[in-house]
């Protein structure tokens, strides 16, 4: 049931630290007037103030970069490699984290506290099936327990998904799979970073409920960092939020040339003619995974994307959105089916296409920790496709990053930083423009603004909105937020359980569904009504 959350506060508040000693007896966690710098002296995290009740949920909002993950890592003790706490003092479960010697802080996080990060994929062995992602963590191992643990976050084992490896699995399914694993070890204390990021709606609010319901029947501490405004009021007993001093930036595509915009309104959009021959197009594409030949991941998918135009694909979290993507771009075998550019077939595998139409065809995952090569620099990974396509001369990709960098709305000086020393929503704007860098003919976007806030969200879609006027790239663009579908795309594809279901210009078939799959996403409370 949706509720007002019973008190909002500012996360650097010194207010928030007078609150009563039976209070803080109570709480399960406690954060007092934390400091956190980077190497550099940059303060990350400045006077931060929570505190983590039993049977409650606190969720902390704010842009990107305000210092949410931080702030959540300091409840375990392990802060962001390379960054170092300068004031403040965190307590967990009346345990002083930075003061525990290591053993013990090894206990407290493996029996009483458990983190779920942005990218849970990177941290799900991809040798194990998940039923040994599971058992390794609980007392009970029996199928049925292990069934019961995947029922708990939303996984039904109807098609054997206990059997399957992550790389099997879709963004969404690993990330509830990584919920169970935090889950299966009975925690105190439960730690989420963006937990519903890149799930569709009704799945969002299910995953919200059942973390309602974990705070009240278990009486867990929990909290969460969300971009999801709707689901903080829905599930929040109280809200932390964070501030920065905002990057302001025009989010244009300038390829090297000025640009400016002249007013707030997204470039006019048009739907490509149907007699324009499609920049990509799939037919009859079939993925198996393993020898599961009964049950394909992709079956008979059929997709036409034409130059210039903006296409989404939409699907319940599994229908198979992330495994086209994938094996559009040569990362996925494939069983059967063409993928062809500009009426030309492509090898279905990476290593079998040229580099030319590597470059031509950009791929920005959802999850880009995961993507974001941790021993080279920001500047270093946007501008490798520049001189790998030679895209501009070498004297001029150093300027070439930092204009890159700016259209995302980062400053300069991130040239210089590592991944690790960014937040989520940073990576992906990273990731974004190293895409850009390639100057690609087709953008595949998967989940690209799930971990954005809503003006960065909107800055870098006016981005790609200007890229495709300015330059006819071809946008594919993967979201589980229907109105931003509806808003930013010519024409949709409805995916379900593997099978293209329907498609056609985006407004027609969200407003006239078809098919019953369509009507279902259009029916949960975030879809189009």
């Amino acid at each position: 049931m949706s509720h007002q959350p019973d008190r909002y506060r500012e996360g650097d508040d010194k207010s928030a630290s007078d609150s009563t000693a039976t209070s803080r007896a109570e709480a399960a966690a406690a954060v007092f007037g934390l400091t956190v710098a980077a190497p550099d002296g940059r303060v990350i995290l400045q006077d931060a103030q929570l505190t983590l009740h039993p049977g409650r949920v606190v969720a902390l909002t704010g842009p990107s970069g305000s210092g949410k993950t931080t702030l959540l890592r300091a409840l375990t003790g392990l802060l962001p490699p390379g960054t170092r706490r300068t004031a403040g003092r965190v307590d967990v479960l009346g345990h002083d984290v930075f003061a525990l010697p290591e053993r013990e802080l090894r206990a407290l996080r493996r029996e009483r506290l458990a983190y779920v990060g942005q990218d849970p994929g990177s941290g799900l062995n991809p040798r194990m099936r998940v039923r040994s992602l599971l058992r390794e963590l609980v007392d009970d191992q029996t199928p049925k327990a292990i069934r019961a643990l995947l029922a708990e976050v939303r996984l039904p084992d109807d098609d054997g998904l206990a059997s399957r490896r992550p790389a099997a699995l879709s963004g969404g399914q690993q990330r509830r799979v990584a919920l169970a694993r935090a889950l299966a070890r009975r925690p105190k204390i439960l730690l989420l970073d963006e937990p519903t990021a890149g799930l569709h709606p009704e799945l969002r609010d299910e995953i919200g409920e059942l973390l309602q319901h974990l705070a009240a029947e278990h009486r867990l501490a929990i909290a969460l960092s969300c971009h999801d405004p709707e689901l903080v009021e829905r599930i929040a007993d109280e809200v932390v939020e964070l501030g920065t001093s905002a990057h302001a930036y025009t989010g244009t595509y300038t390829g090297g040339i000025a640009a400016t915009r002249t007013t707030g309104e997204p470039p006019e959009r048009h739907t490509p003619s149907a007699a324009i021959q499609p920049v990509l197009d799939v037919r009859d594409l079939r993925v198996t995974f393993g020898r599961r030949s009964d049950t394909p991941a992709l079956d008979g998918v059929a997709l036409a994307v034409a130059p210039g135009s903006a296409t989404g694909i939409v699907g319940a979290s599994g229908s198979g959105k992330t495994t086209l993507v994938r094996a559009v771009v040569g990362l996925q075998p494939v069983t059967a089916g063409t993928i062809s550019l500009d009426g030309v077939p492509l090898s279905t595998g990476l290593r079998g296409r040229s580099r030319e139409q590597r470059r031509r065809v950009q791929l920005v995952t959802q999850n880009p920790l995961g993507a974001l090569n941790p021993s080279r620099t920001v500047g270093a990974a946007v501008g490798r496709p520049m001189r790998l396509h030679r895209r501009c001369r070498a004297g001029e990709v150093a300027a070439r990053v930092v204009e890159l960098l700016e259209q995302v709305g980062l400053p300069s000086e991130f040239a210089d930083r590592y991944p690790h020393e960014l937040s989520g929503g940073q990576r992906q704007r990273v990731a974004i423009a190293r895409a850009l860098a390639a100057e690609p003919d087709v953008l595949i976007c998967d989940e690209i603004t799930s971990a954005l806030d809503s003006a960065t969200s909107e800055s870098i879609m006016d981005l790609l909105a200007r890229l495709r006027e300015e330059r006819g790239t071809a946008l594919l663009l993967i979201s589980h937020d229907l109105p931003l579908i509806a808003d930013r795309t010519d024409t949709v594809t409805v995916l379900d359980a593997g099978r293209s279901v329907e498609s056609g210009p985006t407004a027609t078939v969200f407003t006239a569904p078809g098919h019953t799959a369509t009507q279902a996403l259009l029916r949960t409370p975030a879809g189009m009504t």
